[in-house]
């Protein structure tokens, strides 16, 4: 059995197998270099041995190592979905207005940059322009709807908020509380910051699992279309959405990881990792032992090895289209 995932090169299931354990070797090697978050306390209870990868091919079919079926909260990957409704339901003029598109080069939960340099938002994946996103969701659609949304685009029917994780973040909400009242000073938010922080909070602690993250991977590479068909989202929606995690999805190490992965990545300090490899594949990661920047510490290892011996970075020569340019 073969199966095209490269660039023109057909893997088979053993060739697959062995550039999968591989990865897996990898990433559990780097693991003692991580920590899990603290901040919020519910985290902090997390197994930092712990690690899974989930591979979902085009047809559906899932390449699972680890713990793939452990469950987690997806914290900022949900960014990405927020973000590709506020796309769908206002368009890209006005979500833009709002949250710009530039990398940040500060933490995840800085507010340097939307203090003292811009009056906006740098970008969607940090928490400013997060919250930004959630507060143009509310009155649009209610947590229930969105949640049946990220359930289609991850194929996960059973996600539920964990109501633990939950109540952890609302309790230690100082940070992302002051960068929301920041915004609404600068006329960014509307006067509904507490209802826009519970369901920035909300969607945060939703729970997936490596293998939900492959298939929202998948989905996303696929320009938002569903293993069924279905269309959730544009194509237009779904290159803005790669095109941001590209260039900010990994927050202040978005460069390098572009260089050395070459692949849209989304990280959450859950431990999660969505990677997607246009119209190819998609790729979750869990592992919740996290480096200083609060990505998957082994995230990049992994990542950066499938990249190569998959061929799926997002500059690799494409084979296919040489062959196709050679027959005129």
């Amino acid at each position: 059995m073969s199966m095209g995932i490269a660039n023109g090169k057909e893997i088979s299931t053993k060739q697959l197998c062995d550039i999968m354990s591989e990865a897996y070797r990898r990433g559990k090697a780097v693991l003692p270099q991580g920590k899990v978050a603290t901040y919020i306390p519910e985290l902090g209870k997390a197994d930092p041995g712990a690690l899974g990868i989930s591979l979902c091919a085009r047809d559906g079919w899932h390449f699972n190592i680890g713990d793939t079926n452990r469950r987690f909260t997806i914290q900022s990957i949900s960014k990405v979905i927020s973000l590709a409704l506020a796309l769908e339901l206002l368009g890209m003029d006005k979500v833009f207005e709002r949250v710009d598109m530039e990398p940040s080069g500060e933490a995840f939960n800085s507010l340097i940059d939307l203090d003292l340099i811009s009056n906006h938002p740098m970008n969607p994946m940090i928490n400013s322009g997060a919250i930004t996103v959630a507060n143009m969701l509310l009155g649009k659609m209610s947590f229930e709807e969105i949640q049946d949304v990220f359930r289609k685009v991850c194929e996960d029917p059973e996600m539920e908020s964990n109501e633990a994780v939950f109540r952890s973040e609302m309790q230690n909400l100082s940070r992302n509380r002051a960068i929301a009242y920041l915004l609404q000073s600068k006329g960014i938010l509307d006067d509904r910051v507490e209802e826009t922080l519970e369901l920035y909070t909300r969607l945060c602690s939703l729970q997936v699992t490596a293998v939900s993250l492959a298939s929202m991977g998948m989905t996303i590479a696929m320009d938002g279309k569903l293993g069924n068909g279905e269309s959730v989202f544009t194509g237009r929606t779904m290159e803005i959405c790669k095109t941001i995690m590209l260039t900010c999805g990994m927050y202040d190490r978005s460069g390098r990881f572009a260089v050395k992965v070459g692949l849209p990545t989304k990280s959450g300090v859950g431990g999660g990792l969505v990677s997607v490899a246009d119209n190819h594949v998609g790729i979750g990661i869990y592992g919740p032992a996290l480096d200083d920047k609060g990505n998957c510490v082994a995230g990049g290892p992994i990542l950066e090895y499938l990249s190569r011996e998959l061929q799926i970075h997002l500059f690799q020569k494409n084979t296919c289209v040489d062959r196709m340019m050679e027959q005129r």
